[in-house]
């Protein structure tokens, strides 16, 4: 089975993005010389896994498209036309997944929004998170774990490890169910 990993960040009191669904927080951490892990993962992924309002979110960015070179799958309601970047997928989130952790190739990395890592994470489908804590403290905006009836799962603690800047980085494995 492929592994599929989250790298994601998100401030101290759990949010991804603020009210306004910006990720304008994020901005005071970003050091030119510290990349906290990201190339390295990054590197290791063949396929790219996002949420519509997460591709909305990068493309509304006017930057060159970040997941260049890779298979780069969209989950999204409502019909869109095939760019050169990505697939829609308007299929079920959690059988697609599932098909597609059955195949060959390598990692596969979901970069959110939060109501496709919850879904994973509830489906047990989520086999490594890399989680960077900001610390700012939001108040509001949009959660990285949202609220799901059935139970995640337990993490195992890989590695821990702070910067300067104050920010904290935790790995964790999640271990499945017996």
């Amino acid at each position: 089975m492929r592994p599929l990993k989250l790298f994601i960040a998100c401030s101290l009191d759990g949010f991804i993005a603020d009210k306004e669904g910006k990720l304008d927080f994020l901005d005071a951490f970003q050091e030119s010389d510290v990349d906290y892990g990201y190339a390295l993962f990054f590197e290791a992924a063949d396929t790219i896994l996002l949420g519509r309002r997460t591709y909305d979110s990068v493309i509304a960015l006017n930057i060159p498209f970040p997941y260049e070179g890779k298979e780069c799958f969209v989950f999204s309601r409502k019909q869109s036309k095939e760019d050169r970047h990505v697939r829609f997928i308007n299929d079920e989130l959690i059988s697609f997944v599932r098909d597609l952790k059955a195949t060959k190739g390598g990692m596969i990395y979901c970069d959110g929004g939060g109501s496709i890592i919850t879904q994973l994470l509830a489906a047990h489908l989520v086999d490594e998170i890399t989680l960077s804590i900001i610390p700012v403290l939001l108040g509001g905006g949009t959660r990285l774990f949202q609220e799901h009836p059935s139970l995640y799962g337990n993490l195992k603690l890989v590695t821990s490890k702070h910067y300067p800047n104050g920010l904290v980085q935790l790995k964790y494995e999640l271990l499945k169910k017996a």
